[in-house]
Parts: C-alpha cells; sequence; structure tokens
C-alpha cells in the first residue's frame, strides 16, 4: 500500500503493517447481535438497550459510549426471498442433515438474496460501528491527544487521556463517538487494538456465524467486496452497492465499509459524508490574512499619525 493511501504511514509509523479493517457484507447479516454480545463482553461494555424501542428488534437504537456495534432492522414492503411449506415433503432431511449446511450458493434453493413474488416484505439487517475514516476529524479536533491512529491505520481513544471536551462528537460525519453520561469522556470502537496486537481478529468478526463481518487487510477486503457485487448483480440483484469503500469520498475511504441493498439512508448512514475538518486550513489562512490586514492598517495609522505631529 502506498504512503499516500496509508494513515498509518502518514501518521509516522516507518514501514507499518498492512492497514486492517472491516467488510461488512449485510445481505448475509441474519440480526443475531452475536457481534454486540461479544464486543461489550470483550471490551467491558456497560449493558443497554434493555428495553425494545418499537423500532422492530431494534434494542439499541444506534451507536453510543456503551453500544460500539449496533445491529439495525430496517423493515420494508419489499419482496427479497419467499418461505414455502412443505418443501422437503417426502424427504429424508435426516439424511440432509448428514451432508452439512455448506451448500454452494449457486446450488442453494433459496439464499437471502433470493427475489420473490409471494410476501412483499423483507429486512434488511445491519451490523454498524465506527468506520476509522482515513480523514479522522474526531483525530484534528482532540486537544489532548486522546485519540491516536494505530499502526493499523486505525483510530482509537485512550480513556485515560480524554479530558472530556466533547469536540470530537460533532466532529464525526457518522455520528459514531459519544460520550459517556457519568464521566464525560468520549468512547467507540477500537477494532480491538488489544487484540490486533497479538494477532487475533476482533471480537465481533469472531462471533459473526455468517462471516457478515469480515476482517483483513484492506485492500483485500476491497477486491473481496467488489466480486462480492459483481455475483450479485450476475444473480440480478442490482441494487447491491458497496458505501465507505470509495478512497475518493468525502473521507478518503473508511476502514469499515458495507455492502448495501438499498440507498445508504436507509440504514441511518449519510449519503455522502465529508470530514468536518476539511476547511480548516482554508480558514486559518482566511483568519491569516485578515489579522495581517488589520496590522498592516493599525501600523500604516500609527505612522500616519506620527508623520502628522
Amino acid at each position: 500500500m502506498s504512503t499516500t493511501n496509508d494513515p498509518a504511514a502518514r501518521t509516522g509509523y516507518v514501514d507499518p503493517p498492512p492497514r486492517m479493517g472491516f467488510f461488512t457484507d449485510t445481505t448475509v447479516c441474519i440480526g443475531c447481535k452475536a457481534c454486540e454480545v461479544a464486543c461489550k463482553e470483550w471490551n467491558a461494555i456497560p449493558s443497554d438497550g434493555a428495553e425494545l424501542t418499537g423500532m422492530s428488534y431494534d434494542n439499541t437504537v444506534g451507536l453510543g459510549a456503551d453500544t460500539w456495534r449496533h445491529v439495525a432492522f430496517i423493515e420494508q414492503r419489499k419482496p427479497l426471498g419467499a418461505q414455502e411449506t412443505n418443501l422437503h415433503a417426502g424427504t429424508d432431511v435426516l439424511a440432509l442433515a448428514e451432508q452439512g449446511s455448506a451448500t454452494p450458493p449457486p446450488e442453494a434453493g433459496m439464499t437471502p438474496t433470493t427475489a420473490g413474488e409471494p410476501g412483499e416484505f423483507r429486512w434488511l439487517m445491519s451490523s454498524d460501528v465506527c468506520k476509522h475514516c482515513t480523514h479522522a476529524a474526531c483525530l484534528d479536533v482532540c486537544p489532548t491527544g486522546s485519540l491516536f491512529r494505530t499502526e493499523f491505520g486505525t483510530v482509537v481513544v485512550q480513556e485515560d487521556i480524554c479530558n472530556g471536551c466533547g469536540y470530537c462528537i460533532p466532529a464525526c460525519p457518522y455520528g459514531v463517538i459519544d460520550q459517556r453520561k457519568d464521566d464525560g469522556r468520549a468512547w467507540k470502537c477500537t477494532l480491538c487494538y488489544d487484540r490486533l496486537g497479538t494477532g487475533l481478529e476482533p471480537a465481533c468478526a469472531k462471533a459473526c456465524p455468517t462471516e457478515s463481518i469480515q476482517f483483513g487487510p484492506l485492500d483485500e477486503l476491497r477486491e473481496r467486496a467488489a466480486r462480492r457485487v459483481e455475483t450479485l448483480h450476475d444473480a440480478g440483484i442490482t441494487d447491491a452497492r458497496l458505501y465507505g469503500a470509495d478512497p475518493a469520498d468525502g473521507v478518503g475511504g473508511d476502514g469499515a465499509f458495507f455492502l448495501l441493498l438499498d440507498e445508504p439512508e436507509v440504514y441511518g448512514l449519510p449519503p455522502d459524508p465529508v470530514v468536518t475538518t476539511r476547511d480548516l486550513p482554508r480558514m486559518w489562512r482566511h483568519v491569516g490574512s485578515a489579522a495581517m490586514t488589520l496590522l498592516a492598517g493599525a501600523a500604516a495609522a500609527f505612522l500616519g499619525a506620527r508623520g502628522r505631529r
């Protein structure tokens, strides 16, 4: 990976390892929330979302200081697969069970993306997480260095250094980072930085039973995701698209990106995220120019006054 596209190298790491990240394929998410549980258990995150919200089976609503993984349930009046009764009538299902469940998708009778007429209803499920942006505004505005870029290209909060100023909260274009009410400090996904350092994959990816959450070198994940989109398009699922995988987008590409089956807004994601500190250099240049103009005007007035004496 070139240093121009590697945030770790730009930060100053010498010969950093490959940038690591997440690829979340929402087409195979079953909404089990194993990722949420694994994240909380490994990171000792306080419990939340004990009550149903009325938003389908979504009990955490969104990401926050105590929810670093959030599984969204979007209900739509749109056909996506259908359930047929008596499908195995007269079939020895015990014999089928012995063959295992690893049926190749081309040979499967139905997959999560098989279109069907009956039902006129589908669930879109997606496990959201911090995007670990290439150009991370939260890093730009943190006054204490609590937020830092790791050698893996991820963004981590050091809670023992955070002073609770809250500048990073409005800076995030995704609304990911949040303050914990009892202490005011900022918290978010670390992409299990402590696990990466010992060669382990993040807890959420380890726990995902369908491999909806995939972890690995970001370049490899992007290539894998592009092939997956092509496969879905060939199968007639033309709505499939990647979100956050483009290095030319407003945040320089995300370290955690997604395969979606609808517009980003349907999943609660901004359609065109832009790093909120993008215009800061230009703004400071204007401030500097204005200050120089004021100084020049004051000096001219002072010299003019002295000349009239």
